[in-house]
C-alpha cells in the first residue's frame, strides 16, 4: 500500500461541504484517507484571476491503486460532485482533486505527471502539505519546506478552518 497526498480545492457553492464530500467519497474508490490538513482560503492563481477565492486542503492517503487508476478515482469523485468532464483550465469549480505525490513514484504520461508539476511552485499546495508532514520531499529529494521558503509571500493563503473530518478505518 502506497502513501500519497491529494490536494483539494473548491470555489463554487459551499466550499467546505464540497471538500468534505470529496474526502468522504474517496473510500468508495479504493482510497483510504489517513489525515487532513486544515482548510485554507486562497486567492485564485493561473489564467483566470477574476473568480471567487478557493478553499483548499491536502489529504494524506493510502491506496493500492497504481497512479493512473488513482487519477481515475480522483476524476470520478470530481464528476460525482458536479464537476463537468470538460471545463476551462483554471475556471471556477465545485471541486478539484489533484494527485500531488504517491510514495516515491515518478511518472510522466499524457494524463499524469508525478510528482504534480506544480507541487513545488504553489504556496496553496505547500502550506497544507507541510502541515501534514514538514519533512516531505519529492522522489528526487527536493525539500518541500525549502521550496516554500523561496516562494513569494504575495500568493494569498489564509488559514480558514479546522481539518476535514476523516472517517476512522
Amino acid at each position: 500500500m502506497a502513501i500519497g497526498y491529494l490536494g483539494l480545492g473548491s470555489n463554487v457553492g459551499d466550499r467546505r461541504a464540497n471538500l468534505q464530500a470529496a474526502t468522504d467519497a474517496l473510500g468508495a474508490h479504493g482510497v483510504r484517507v489517513l489525515a487532513s490538513s486544515a482548510t485554507y482560503d486562497t486567492d485564485p492563481v493561473g489564467e483566470i484571476l477574476d473568480q471567487p477565492s478557493f478553499l483548499n486542503a491536502c489529504l494524506r492517503i493510502a491506496t493500492d491503486l497504481d497512479p493512473e487508476a488513482l487519477l481515475d478515482a480522483c476524476k470520478a469523485v470530481e464528476r460525482e460532485l458536479g464537476r463537468p468532464a470538460e471545463y476551462a483550465r483554471h475556471s471556477p469549480r465545485p471541486i478539484d482533486v489533484d494527485l500531488l505525490l504517491l510514495g516515491d513514484r515518478e511518472l510522466r504520461s499524457p494524463r499524469l505527471t508525478l510528482p504534480h508539476e506544480q507541487v513545488l511552485a504553489r504556496r496553496f499546495v505547500l502550506v497544507p502539505l507541510l502541515e501534514l508532514d514538514f519533512g516531505l520531499r519529492t522522489p528526487a529529494g527536493a525539500s518541500l519546506a525549502e521550496a516554500l521558503a523561496v516562494l513569494p509571500v504575495d500568493e494569498g493563503v489564509r488559514r480558514a478552518g479546522d481539518p476535514l473530518r476523516v472517517s476512522p478505518s
